[in-house]
Order: structure tokens, then sequence, then C-alpha cells
């Protein structure tokens, strides 16, 4: 449940945009931020792209981009869209080809610069198979690939080369009459994004496509992307996210999710609320967090839990979640549940009952939303 009504302090207050659908996934305007990633696999490789496009929207991934180089890798998308539960992206980059048979083997978005793929006219033949094909189409400018003449222009890649090449790619979009369009400007230094993303959403009301590009490994990665994306996204910056880390795409979905879900712009699964842990624990916080974790990846429903290892803040945190945890003395603690007060517990037996309260407090909270929409 939002507490925003209650706490103006919380508000964020996105950015009017026009909105898209990729595939049966809207962006843009009123519509949730989706979350997205990408296939590492090789793309002619159908079963393991498909395996891991099956494995990102198990973990929440609302669409999935996917490289297509050449033909082979064209003629294994068209297998591959068919058994994806979710939205394809084609990454075509440069060859106006592949953009054409991506958008006949089923894809629902292009990602490409329309300035980069040659002639007027094949520019044209692009666009023409994505509106026939019920495409939309993602501009993707990247610091790393700026146009030369911006180059030499602007001396370095900057923010305002990039809201330029973003800005003429989208004039040869809207005068070919395509408004199906979304845009990035991403940059691997998260000062030249932000920046980039703030100057790009002043210029135009297409749905922005975020994401700090390049961010490292998992670790690193994060904290990149957390700064970057939540800097955009407290403004009201930014339609639909990817967290690009040199990690397993699943760890991606579940990144962006947090990012959303820190920021109560997305609420999916088990929020856990857990201390450091310190000298003062009761049990052990750490293991029994990263237990939980695995336990209860199979949660959809959004609600909390707050694990906490002593009773200096425990009970305050616990009346604020649906189910709570606090460490006691003598291998036993509180549990909490719905915010009160409930029974004693064991540490020994507590993983297993806490993931036992965690599921039937999520059923108790589908039931009554769907008890909310059978009264609509």
């Amino acid at each position: 449940m939002s507490l925003n009504h209650i706490r103006p302090w919380r508000n964020i207050y996105r950015r009017k945009s026009r909105q898209i659908m990729v595939g049966n996934v809207p962006v843009g305007g009123d519509a949730p931020i989706s979350v997205q990633t990408m296939t590492n696999t090789d793309t002619t490789d159908v079963a393991a792209t498909v395996a891991q496009v099956q494995a990102a929207a198990e973990a929440g991934a609302d669409i999935v981009r996917i490289s297509v180089p050449d033909e082979a890798s064209s003629k294994a998308l068209a297998d591959i869209t068919r058994e994806s539960p979710v939205p394809i992206v084609a990454d075509i980059h440069f060859h106006y080809k592949r953009g054409i048979e991506s958008a006949l083997a089923g894809a629902a978005c292009l990602r490409i610069n329309p300035g980069n793929i040659g002639s007027a006219d094949r520019v044209r033949e692009v666009i023409a198979a994505a509106r026939d094909n019920g495409c939309s189409i993602r501009i993707g400018v990247n610091a790393g690939s700026l146009e030369k003449h911006l180059l030499e222009k602007y001396g370095e890649p900057c923010p305002d080369a990039m809201v330029e090449s973003g800005l003429d790619h989208i004039r040869i979009l809207e005068d070919n009459n395509f408004q199906d369009y979304k845009i990035s400007v991403k940059a691997s230094d998260v000062f030249m994004a932000a920046a980039a993303y703030q100057g790009i959403a002043e210029a135009t009301d297409a749905p922005i496509h975020l994401g700090i590009t390049e961010a490292g490994g998992l670790v690193s990665g994060t904290i990149k992307s957390a700064i970057g994306l939540g800097n955009l996204l407290w403004m009201g910056i930014g339609d639909t996210i990817r967290v690009s880390l040199s990690a397993d795409p699943v760890e991606e979905v579940k990144v962006g999710f947090e990012i959303l879900k820190s920021l109560g712009l997305r609420h999916r699964g088990v929020n856990i609320i857990s201390c450091p842990s310190c000298a003062r624990q009761g049990f052990d916080v750490i293991a029994t967090v990263a237990e939980l974790e695995k336990r209860l990846e199979h949660i959809k429903t959004p609600m909390s839990l707050s694990i906490i290892g002593c009773v200096v803040n425990g009970p305050g945190e616990a009346l604020m979640t649906d189910v709570g945890f606090t460490g006691g003395g003598n291998g036993a603690g509180m549990v909490y549940l719905a915010g009160r007060q409930s029974h004693k517990l064991s540490n020994a037996q507590m993983i297993d009952h806490i993931v036992e309260q965690v599921e039937a407090r999520a059923a108790q909270l589908d039931a009554a939303e769907e008890n909310a929409h059978a009264a609509e």
C-alpha cells in the first residue's frame, strides 16, 4: 500500500510523457515504469536464449532485448519471439536489413539510431517495416558511439552532444510521420548520463529509457546504477529502465526492481528490512537474511518483512511491516504479524516459520485484492 497520500514528502511527480506500446507493455504516460534486461547468449542458440528470456521474465522482467547482428540471428529471432513470455526488443545497431527482418520476425521494438543505418530510403524501409508490423522504435544514443560530426563540434562526448544526437534521430522519425518511439541517452559516467537525460527530458515528450551503460560488475554496477538511475527517477524522469551489469541478466532485473521499490515506484515481492548486525544480535542476522532471500524468491505479492537482531530498533521496524522477527535472548525472539506483537519463537524454528507466515500473508493480501477487483 502506498503511503504517499498521508506522507507527501514521499511523492515523486513523474515527468509527463506520451505513451507507446512495446508489444503488450505500455511505456510512458501513467504506465508503471517497466524493467528490462538483455540476453547474453548467442542468439542463434534458440534454446539457450529462450531459457534466459524465461528466467528473466520469471524474475519480473517486463521486456527483454536481444542482439540481432546477422541474418542467422534474424531467423532465430522468429522462433524466440514465438516462445517468449514477454515482448522482445531487437538490437540491430547499423544494418537496416536486420531491422526489417526483426520486425517480420515478431520483435515488439527495434533498437536503432535512424541516422546510422544509411540512406533516407533505407530509413524509410525500416520505419515502414516497424509500422506495418506494430513495432515501436528505441533511439539509443550512447556516449561511446556518437557521430563523428558531433565529436568534432564538441571536442569530446558530453551531455549537449548526446542530446543533439538524440534530437537529430528524433527528427528523422518525425519527418517520416513515426511517433511510436522512445529514447535513451546512455553513458558510463554517471554525471554525463544524468545531465544528458535531464536535457533530453526537457526537449521532448517521448518516453525515456533509462540506463547507465557499461556500469560494471554486480557490486560496482549496482551502485553506479542506483545512484544514476535513482537520482533521475527521483526527479520523475524515466519510463522504462535497464540496469547494465557484467552479470547474469536475472541480477539486472533484481537490481532494477530494488531501485524502483526503494523509491516506491514499483512493488513486487518481499521487501526485506534487516539490520547489518552487531554484538547485540540474538541470532545470525546475515545468514538468516541470505536464506530467507532464497526461500522467498517465489513470492510476487508486494509485502514487507523485518528481520532485526535485537530489541533496540526491532520492535519499531516490526510495527511497520507485514511480518517481523526481532531477536531477544535465550535463543528466542518475537514474531510480529501485521505490525502487532504476536508470539515468541525459538531461533531454531525461525526460518521455516517466517517462510510460512510470509506465504500466509501473501495469500491473504492476494485474496483481498481479488475481492476488491470483484467488487468494482
